[in-house]
């Protein structure tokens, strides 16, 4: 069976705030050398499908910079297979801005259906797990399925935010509902399906005709084909699966990685995440420094007695003398100055925090309120930014009023203020 994997990367992820002022949310970076779609990406070929399709809308420069001609991932192929980025362009006939993940791959269903595949491998580019997508198709195969999607469990607090799945015994899906206030199950979709090529053709053209609907799989596709009694089955999941679609779960995601056990282990040589990486020289320790429970990437120098605790540093980041870094990801070619402190912070790339500032606080026995800076902001020296707060991209010294920014505030900057 020929199976194409399509990639729906095109999300605007607005509750990843500051880190997608200037990016689409699969290209924000993750766990210091990737970025989020490196996780489906190598999930694809770990699973032997190496005919990719990335479907983009919301600037997707950094995304097609990243992914280029899928080298790192073995997908730089021309007649086999290979990666190929369509992003909403404008024609005579009706196309146009992506009117929901549905309409996505309608408006690229002629490349979707091209060479014939048998089965289409729909995926969120957004989320960070690892599986293999081989032993999906095969259960769709086995249980002569005409949709398969992949379920999950997670906590009932949380399952509001996900559609939610009534299985029978043999799989078989007997409801669906998509991110219901009060959910009946804890059984969730994952956002992943295996479709076989006519059931997709026929149920994205029949949406595309319907007036009324918001052109979206969870929405529309996915409760009507179990509604008209089509053999769809859930695939069930249990490994480590997480939608890091806001910034308490982007920051979470990283402190897994810092467990004793992480959930995922990146240092699986049988299920290499893989990504594109620049040459960086080898980390520096200086004399005096302290790194505990953490990831450093290359390029990183950890200055004379300062001090990193469970956090992740990406590429190039430097920590000056005596500052202290805890709970925190700090994103490529920061510079944390002397003497200041970030706790429980994200700092995108390109920031420099001054010297004896402090960004964010630990509230012992208190859930984290996360921090965040934008990319490329100067924070001056000797401020004091208290947890929750946001400091907008492009942040220069003119745009503090004071030395104090309050928990909950957002700096906007000039910069954001034009772009908008």
């Amino acid at each position: 069976m020929k199976t194409r994997a399509v990639i729906l990367a095109g999300g605007e992820g607005s509750r990843l705030g500051i880190l997608t002022a200037k990016r689409t949310k699969p290209a924000v970076p993750f766990g210091g050398k990737y970025r989020i779609i490196d996780f489906t990406l190598s999930n694809c070929v770990n699973s032997g499908i190496f005919d990719v399709m990335v479907v983009a809308q919301y600037r997707p420069h950094s995304l097609i910079e990243h992914i280029g001609a899928g080298g790192p991932w073995d997908l730089n192929r021309d007649f086999t297979g290979g990666v190929r980025i369509y992003s909403p362009y404008k024609a005579r006939g009706a196309s146009d801005w992506y009117l929901g993940t549905a309409d996505a791959v309608q408006q690229n269903f002629r490349f979707v259906k091209g060479n014939f595949p048998d089965l289409a491998l729909i995926l969120s580019g957004d989320t960070i797990y690892e599986m293999n997508y081989d032993a999906m198709i095969a259960f769709h195969q086995d249980h002569n399925a005409a949709l398969t999607m992949a379920t999950y469990r997670v906590p009932i607090s949380e399952a509001s935010r996900f559609g939610i799945v009534s299985i029978e015994q043999d799989y078989r899906i007997t409801s669906f509902v998509e991110k219901p206030r009060r959910p009946a199950s804890d059984l969730i979709n994952m956002g992943v399906y295996v479709f076989n090529i006519e059931t997709l053709d026929k149920a994205l053209w029949e949406d595309h005709q319907r007036p009324d609907s918001s052109h979206d799989f969870g929405k529309d596709i996915l409760p009507r084909l179990i509604n008209k009694g089509e053999r769809v089955f859930g695939y069930p999941y249990s490994g480590y699966w997480v939608d890091v679609g806001t910034v308490d779960s982007y920051w979470q995601a990283h402190m897994d990685l810092l467990a004793e056990n992480p959930s995922i282990d990146l240092n699986d040589r049988s299920w290499i995440i893989h990504t594109r990486t620049e040459e960086r020289p080898p980390v520096r320790f200086a004399r005096g420094a302290e790194v505990i429970d953490s990831l450093i990437t290359d390029g990183c120098i950890i200055a004379s007695g300062a001090r990193v605790e469970r956090s992740v540093l990406s590429p190039g980041v430097r920590i000056n003398s005596r500052a202290v870094v805890k709970e925190s990801i700090i994103l490529t070619d920061t510079v944390v100055e002397s003497d200041a402190v970030v706790e429980q912070a994200i700092i995108d790339k390109r920031v420099r925090v001054g010297e004896g500032s402090r960004v964010g606080a630990i509230k012992p026995g208190k859930e984290p309120v996360i921090t965040t800076i934008g990319k490329n902001s100067i924070i001056p020296p000797h401020m004091t930014i208290l947890p929750g707060a946001v400091i907008g991209t492009d942040a220069s010294p003119s745009d503090f009023s004071s030395n104090l920014v309050k928990s909950d505030e957002y700096i906007k900057t000039q910069r954001e203020a034009y772009e908008v």
